[in-house]
């Protein structure tokens, strides 16, 4: 008999609810009125707490979602006969259905990488003369801070491809929906990551990191904001009572909350890590530098293992599955994953054994 599943599945760190903080805060919000979008006290609080955290010049626009974010942030950046150089993984390249295509009729360069970060020597072939009106124009290089692959960017890494992106005028652009969990992993502060490495513009996510949802597009180049009110109305993506956006931001932001969960489910990340390294059969490419764990399986392996506590298969060719941490995971959740996949382990052994 498989033992009981956990609590909090691993199949993504927004399968967690909303922090009991947020929560509190929300509740807080919805006594009495206020005016509607973003003209109301949580959202001046709000947006002044990013600032602390991001740079006292950065213009703030809150969003429903990542994919909205993205846009938003985007179709400012672009005009339709430009394009975005990102890695082929990216999440703007891979699950947003066409999206930032869409709305921005701009064009995705994307570019294979071996851990899901780009490099200067990657974008630099891309960076050469052009046909002239016959070809787009790149203007814009997009990161993901964690990236899709879970890896990390360290601090000199970015600088270094802000470095390239503004020597040839380009904007560097950071799809930040882990960008607490990236801080917390490099022990740096958000500022460090983001504006002193020469970011222009990034979206800080919140739905993974304790929100029940909500995102902010971070202009730290002010200049570059200036359609942004209008794009975030296009697009959707201009919430009518932002308060309820903005409070939960404003918990967030409070004694480092943000901190606190994304060091939380690294740490959880980690932990399951240590728990399944050893078994047989099971592979681990490299360590969590996160809170995400890219795993191979045996095969037999997969089906039963996502039935008892479903998770997502990364690459079904590799056999390689991903797992998720999040601020909600517990140590009991880590050691009833890793006992159920001992378990089915042990069972394969056992069936070949018999079967000889």
């Amino acid at each position: 008999m498989l033992p009981e599943p956990p609590l909090q599945n691993f199949a993504s760190d927004n399968v967690a609810g909303a922090h009991p903080k947020v929560m509190e805060a929300l509740a807080a919000a919805n006594a009495g009125s206020a005016l509607p979008y973003g003209e109301d006290p949580w959202t001046a609080r709000a947006v002044e707490r990013v600032r602390e955290q991001l740079g006292a010049d950065a213009e703030v626009f809150f969003t429903y979602g990542g994919t909205g974010a993205n846009v938003t942030a985007l179709q400012t950046l672009l005009l339709p006969h430009e394009a975005v150089i990102c890695p082929s993984d990216a999440h703007i390249n891979t699950d947003e259905c066409g999206a930032p295509e869409r709305f921005t009729g701009a064009k995705l360069l994307d570019v294979p990488t071996a851990d899901g970060k780009l490099r200067p020597e990657d974008v630099q072939p891309l960076l050469g003369p052009t046909h002239g009106e016959h070809q787009v124009r790149p203007a814009v290089l997009s990161i993901s801070q964690v990236t899709e692959l879970g890896t990390v960017y360290t601090v000199d890494e970015i600088a270094a491809l802000a470095e390239l992106a503004h020597a040839h005028d380009l904007v560097l652009f950071v799809d930040g929906a882990r960008l607490a969990n990236a801080a917390a992993s490099l022990g740096c502060s958000l500022r460090e990551m983001t504006l002193d490495a020469g970011v222009d513009v990034l979206s800080f996510g919140g739905t993974k990191n304790g929100l029940l949802y909500g995102e902010a597009v971070v202009y730290l180049r002010p200049e570059l904001a200036a359609r942004a009110r209008f794009a975030r109305k296009q697009a959707g993506q201009l919430p009518s009572k932002m308060r309820f956006i903005a409070a939960q931001f404003e918990a967030l932001l409070t004694d480092d909350l943000w901190l606190e969960n994304a060091r939380h489910a690294n740490r959880m990340a980690a932990a399951l890590a240590d728990a399944i390294g050893g078994l047989p059969g099971v592979v681990l490419p490299r360590r969590p530098q996160a809170n995400s764990l890219f795993v191979k399986l045996p095969p037999a392996i997969v089906p039963p293992l996502q039935e008892w506590s479903f998770f997502w298969e990364w690459d079904e060719a590799e056999h390689l599955v991903r797992w998720m941490t999040s601020f909600a995971t517990t140590e009991e959740d880590v050691a009833r994953f890793a006992g159920g996949l001992r378990h089915l382990i042990e069972q394969q052994s056992e069936r070949i054994i018999r079967t000889g």
